[in-house]
């Protein structure tokens, strides 16, 4: 019933679309289920990193993209190059994992669809983990580079990620929009994917999704200690769902609605429209974690991505000339 009553909410709430499965979708993901059910609380610690990059590298390669690898503002990663890219915009993505696990050759698939939706160019940096390098060693990587695209003559950018690492494009926008300093610094929006937005774990979906989805609250504990060690989990810093949310660029979240980070991806939105905020949520009903992985295979994971690609695309020309997509 709890299910029942939050479904119903979202539906009345201008800021949250609700996106039906289809039956193909529905049978697709009870075999998906089922493959991946012997892995649930499985993945905790660095032993995770190996199998966790494993399941990234098989999202199916996008056409038309190439990657090449670099350095922006001192941080090493991969370009996702879609043929025929905007020149004077650029997405920075910040990939998954946790905060202890992944690495951007790992992401690069996924992203090389994000990028070639969008028609950008997209750099995945290879910021430092967790426990070795802790909070905020990450968000510095980050800024370090998105710095690093600014002062090569990028106009326009735009931020996404994913998981853990959706919490510090949250908080990285943020940071950029409140320490620019000339006209053009400032990114244009941003599209994350199952954010962490609350390293307190206080989503009441850590209970009401815990069957539904293979990750669960304790192995999610485990993982934030080792990253935030001795600091507040409530640091806005760390946890953007506790930050000052006024005057943020148009933000986008899609989330499965079978996960545990639901609640994250609700209140944050919530937060963010009520501070004025052009944002929207997309729930996409019986969904678990990581269905946009799914690019050919699932046709809520082809949507989604479209919706990504019509959104970023729209930010980064430099001019609305028709309703902002969602």
């Amino acid at each position: 019933m709890q299910a029942e009553i939050r479904d119903k909410t979202s539906r009345e709430e201008s800021w949250s679309v609700v996106h039906p499965p289809s039956p193909d979708d529905a049978a697709a993901v009870a075999t998906l289920r089922s493959a991946v059910a012997a892995m649930k609380r499985k993945l905790e610690g660095v032993a995770a990193r190996a199998p966790f990059n494993g399941i990234m590298e098989r999202v199916a390669a996008p056409d038309g993209t190439s990657l090449e690898a670099d350095t922006v503002g001192g941080i090493s990663g991969w370009w996702a190059m879609p043929k025929q890219a905007r020149k004077d915009a650029a997405i920075l993505h910040l990939h998954g994992g946790w905060f202890n696990w992944g690495t951007a050759s790992a992401f690069h698939n996924l992203v090389g669809h994000i990028a070639r939706s969008a028609g950008v160019n997209a750099f995945i940096p290879d910021y430092r983990l967790a426990p070795e390098q802790p909070f905020p060693a990450a968000l510095e990587d980050e800024e370090a580079s998105y710095r690093g695209l600014v002062d090569r003559g990028v106009k326009r950018t735009a931020l996404t990620g994913d998981s853990a690492r959706g919490n510090l494009a949250l908080a990285l926008l943020s940071i950029a929009g409140r320490q620019a300093g000339s006209a053009g610094t400032v990114p244009q929006g941003a599209v994350v994917l199952s954010p962490v937005t609350d390293l307190a774990l206080t989503g009441e979906s850590f209970k009401t999704r815990a069957e539904a989805d293979r990750f669960v609250r304790a192995q999610a504990a485990g993982l934030v200690r080792s990253y935030l060690g001795e600091s507040d989990p409530k640091n806005p810093l760390a946890s953007p769902l506790y930050g000052d949310l006024v005057d943020l660029p148009p933000v986008r979240i899609h989330v499965g609605d079978d996960e545990v980070l639901l609640e994250d991806s609700r209140r944050y939105v919530e937060r963010a429209v009520a501070a004025g905020v052009d944002a929207k949520l997309g729930v996409w009903m019986g969904m678990p974690r990581r269905f946009v992985n799914s690019i050919g295979n699932l046709r809520a994971a082809n949507q989604a991505l479209r919706a990504i690609g019509a959104f970023l695309s729209d930010r980064l020309e430099g001019a609305r000339k028709r309703p902002m997509p969602f």
